[in-house]
């Protein structure tokens, strides 16, 4: 059993394709096959049924996803350790997260553990479920809301422990005398459309744009109105370069997001995102 094959193991598991596990650990799908061959070879057991959809984890699969898990992690805590490096915390984060809110999450965490390298990664939403599923992020930070992850009406891998750290107060704002009637929104999938289409319906008017900061900036120039939230807009909204106009929105959080069965290696990440709360 080696650690090569453990980590290709948990791509084929959370891919569900050797091909597209192949892309995940930059591997040729024929070198992903024989190592996942190898390790089912050294443990005299099927980690997977090769099925026309691909491939699924046998109950021995299953029970193997955990201790991989673990024999890496403890890995790269040795490796760590032995060559004097921090510790380190990695941390994906939507972009319009990662340059607003972020900041100050690492502060408090460099506060409390000078001695704790933190790895921050803009991602998308997608890609920051996936990492911290299979073990490649520690934790991440996404706009959800409701009991469970994926709330907001995404998808989520199942059994991801969450800690709601802030509310995102939103607002819809057009430029002072801009009309209400096109609407400046983010493309379909991404939390602040799936907010828009569920407040103001999905019919109308609509001009997608790539980011937040790109929505903004046309809102400010009178091109459209646009559901942003509060701290990308307030200073904005306090000189008057955009006006704020009513309609009822869903409660909306700064989450973070990480697996259960690692919550030893972001339990100080979690202080420093609860602001000493916890």
């Amino acid at each position: 059993m080696e650690f090569r094959q453990l980590r290709t193991f948990l791509a084929v598991a959370a891919e569900g394709t050797v091909t597209d596990a192949a892309i995940a650990v930059d591997l040729a799908p024929s070198s992903v096959s024989e190592q996942v061959r190898a390790l089912e070879r050294s443990l005299g057991v099927a980690l997977f049924d090769r099925t026309p959809e691909g491939m699924r984890l046998t109950a021995a699969g299953r029970r193997m996803t955990p201790w991989a898990r673990r024999l890496l992690d403890q890995a790269e805590e040795a490796r760590r350790e032995v060559t004097g490096h921090p510790p380190l915390v990695r941390l994906g984060a939507l972009e319009t997260l990662a340059a607003t809110l972020v900041p100050g999450i690492v502060g408090r965490l460099a506060a409390r553990r000078p001695d704790l390298g933190v790895e921050v990664a803009p991602l998308n939403r997608r890609e920051i479920l996936t990492g911290v599923d299979a073990g490649s992020l520690d934790a991440g930070l996404i706009l959800d809301s409701g009991p469970a992850v994926g709330g907001l009406g995404f998808d989520a891998p199942a059994r991801l422990a969450f800690l709601d750290v802030e509310d995102v107060p939103l607002a819809f704002v057009t430029a002072p005398g801009a009309a209400r009637d096109r609407l400046l929104v983010t493309p379909p999938g991404c939390s602040f459309r799936m907010v828009a289409d569920q407040v103001l319906g999905a019919a109308g008017e609509r001009t997608e744009l790539a980011s937040v900061t790109v929505i903004h900036g046309w809102a400010r120039r009178g091109l459209g109105a646009a559901l942003l939230p509060e701290f990308a807009v307030a200073e904005d909204l306090d000189s008057g370069a955009l006006v704020r106009h009513p309609v009822e929105t869903p409660d909306i959080a700064l989450r973070l997001v990480w697996r259960a069965d690692r919550e030893g290696s972001v339990r100080e990440l979690l202080y420093a995102a609860a602001g000493g709360r916890m």
